[in-house]
């Protein structure tokens, strides 16, 4: 079933939660809602379905208006991070509730609710916990028992609230795997929130960056981490560094060091360079380069990250180097970028939110300098 999303703008108290958020979520498509806490990604969850009314705007249905629809016409399953399983009743009740509430006239006979309570618990890996109770089972298993019961009413959308955040790190990865893998399965159209971007990253087919209440960005994983549109994403999404910069006549200066840059189009004044740590190379001083003092070095996983002071400002910029090479710390280096974005900015102010007409220009160097591994 295909969710449309239509100029949906909530208040609580006359502070914007949503601020005209317009989104089409596919059928069968799994979607994240990623931002930082307060960013209106749970208030659009709820009011998807149905738990918060819109202030103004619609939700659509395939074709339906739904904005006026109830919970239970919906027909949608919400899995919560707190799980909410009933602790006095077992793992088979707890799944089998939502079809033993309702109506007589919908409740499926008795033997069909024991069919389908047991085919979701084995597709949890769960078929041998029926008789536990949720005391009973670790923070995954219970997740998983959670996920059994919204899908036990067939629902037509399936919604998850951050539905790893009460869980260590281990089994969260695990469980990204497994929801993942479950969903392809399955086929539920599918949205959840979180303010994990690698989860955000790894799980969705699209992802929808929020931001004060408004959708910064949507697109494939790929490019919302590739291409970022905005200061806010880029500065969200992964690591970057951030370079102050004057854009005149067609190029990009340091401190009144030309940068072999092109930002095609940009208008002249201030302006953010924004680069993440793969996107720099050590260089060997090289025209265009940008000269600065080691401050740290540290090991991070497969590479050695360095941290550069670099202009009048000594901003600091981070740079992933291989693991094998070390820098002392004050000694004086210079780099190049491979690639990188500008953001113009506002009035000399660097915006959070930008509109169309600040969007970036992913910059390529005219000629890449020689470098060393």
């Amino acid at each position: 079933m295909e969710i449309r999303i239509d100029r949906i703008a909530k208040e609580f108290g006359g502070s914007k939660a949503l601020d005209g958020v317009d989104l089409t979520i596919g059928s069968g498509e799994l979607v994240g809602l990623l931002g930082p806490s307060g960013s209106g990604k749970t208030t659009l969850l709820r009011i998807i379905a149905g738990l918060e009314m819109p202030t103004s705007g619609s939700i659509f249905f395939d074709s339906d208006n739904a904005s006026g629809w109830t919970v239970q016409e919906r027909r949608v399953g919400f899995v919560f991070q707190q799980y909410a399983l009933f602790r006095h009743m077992s793992v088979f009740e707890n799944v089998a509730y939502g079809l033993r509430v309702r109506p007589k006239k919908t409740r499926p006979h008795e033997t069909d609710i024991v069919r389908r309570v047991a085919s979701l618990l084995d597709l949890m890996q769960l078929g041998d916990y029926g008789r536990r109770f949720p005391a009973q089972l670790s923070g995954g298993q219970r997740q998983r028992v959670a996920l059994a019961r919204a899908l036990a009413v067939e629902p037509r959308v399936l919604l998850l609230d951050e539905p790893f955040g009460a869980l260590d790190a281990a089994v969260r990865k695990e469980l990204r795997s497994w929801l993942r893998t479950l969903h392809n399965k399955t086929g539920h159209t599918s949205v959840f929130v979180t303010h994990d971007q690698d989860e955000a990253l790894e799980l969705s087919d699209r992802v929808a960056v929020l931001n004060r209440g408004r959708i910064e960005q949507v697109g494939t994983p790929d490019a919302i981490y590739d291409s970022p549109r905005t200061p806010f994403v880029f500065g969200f999404i992964g690591t970057s560094s951030r370079i102050a910069v004057t854009i005149a006549g067609g190029q990009v200066s340091l401190d009144g060091s030309i940068l072999p840059l092109t930002p095609a189009a940009l208008p002249d004044g201030p302006a953010t360079l924004y680069v993440r740590p793969g996107d720099f190379t050590v260089a060997d001083g090289a025209n265009g380069s940008i000269h600065g003092l080691v401050t740290v070095q540290r090991r991070i996983g497969p590479v050695r990250r360095i941290e550069v002071a670099v202009g009048a400002a000594r901003a600091l910029v981070e740079i992933d180097i291989p693991a094998h090479r070390t820098f002392e710390i004050g000694k004086p280096v210079s780099i190049s970028l491979l690639r990188a974005a500008v953001f113009p900015e506002a009035g000399g102010i660097e915006p959070v939110c930008v509109e169309t007409a600040l969007m970036p220009s992913v910059l390529p160097l005219h000629q890449p300098s020689r470098w060393h591994a």
